[in-house]
């Protein structure tokens, strides 16, 4: 069921991006490829960070989709392997400070014990700071969740929540050379504030050229329910084309 909501997810995603191209619209498209190789004579690992996005701007709407997979090994056993699709639209975004959002989400996890998570909701968000060069921006909602987890204890583990999702997400450019972005959730679920959710992806980027960089990023998730967490620092090269 979940494989079917996701294919149809995608679908309509690239349908709804390319069935908008016109003269007033900016368009963004992104690729990044991270990742650490280390090996001695009594251990090897490797972990590689790979990501693409495409956005949509118009005056009072924009559309931002991004697809992510990670994958490593220790010692030849499996660390990860992380997929996550997700995509938001902004309404009045770019005409007034307080401006409406909508998301969906999909997740699989190795290291976070997420065989499958569906997030979908609504919510306001707030222009804080929206300069050339430094945006600072508050969003909080809600969003139904129905998830397939590992329990350290209890073994599989299906569930439905509704959780309250805040982020802070923030651009900062210096110089035209150093980009400093971020976006970053806490989403606790309104049946319990045990069961919580943290995303935290940071990154710094050298600009090459107008479109290229290189990139350095931090990721964190932590899954209370699961008690499981992951870090993730990498440094490789992004694209970054406007159009």
């Amino acid at each position: 069921m979940l494989k079917t909501i996701l294919s149809f997810m995608i679908l309509f995603l690239c349908k709804l991006s390319f069935s908008q191209f016109n003269d007033s619209v900016h368009h963004r498209f992104s690729f990044s490829s991270t990742g650490i190789f280390n090996k001695t004579k009594d251990l090897s690992s490797y972990v590689l960070n790979n990501g693409i996005g495409f956005n949509i701007d118009q005056k009072k709407f924009s559309q931002n989709t991004a697809a992510s997979w990670i994958y490593g090994k220790q010692q030849k056993q499996l660390s990860n392997n992380d997929l996550s699709v997700y995509a938001d639209f902004d309404y009045l975004k770019n005409v007034k400070k307080l401006y409406y959002w909508a998301l969906l989400n999909y997740d699989e996890s190795y290291s976070l014990k997420i065989n499958y998570r569906f997030q979908s909701g609504a919510g306001v968000g707030y222009t804080v700071v929206k300069e050339p060069d430094l945006s600072l921006v508050l969003s909080d909602g809600f969003v139904y969740e129905t998830s397939d987890l590992t329990d350290p204890i209890l073994g599989k583990d299906i569930y439905q929540t509704v959780r309250n999702s805040f982020r802070v997400k923030y651009h900062w450019k210096i110089k035209n050379i150093l980009i400093l972005d971020g976006s970053n959730f806490i989403q606790p679920s309104l049946l319990s504030l045990k069961d919580y959710i943290l995303k935290a992806n940071n990154t710094l980027s050298v600009k090459l050229n107008k479109w290229l960089a290189i990139n350095a990023s931090v990721g964190y998730n932590r899954i209370s329910r699961t008690n499981r967490e992951n870090l993730l620092i990498t440094y490789g090269l992004a694209v970054d084309k406007y159009f």
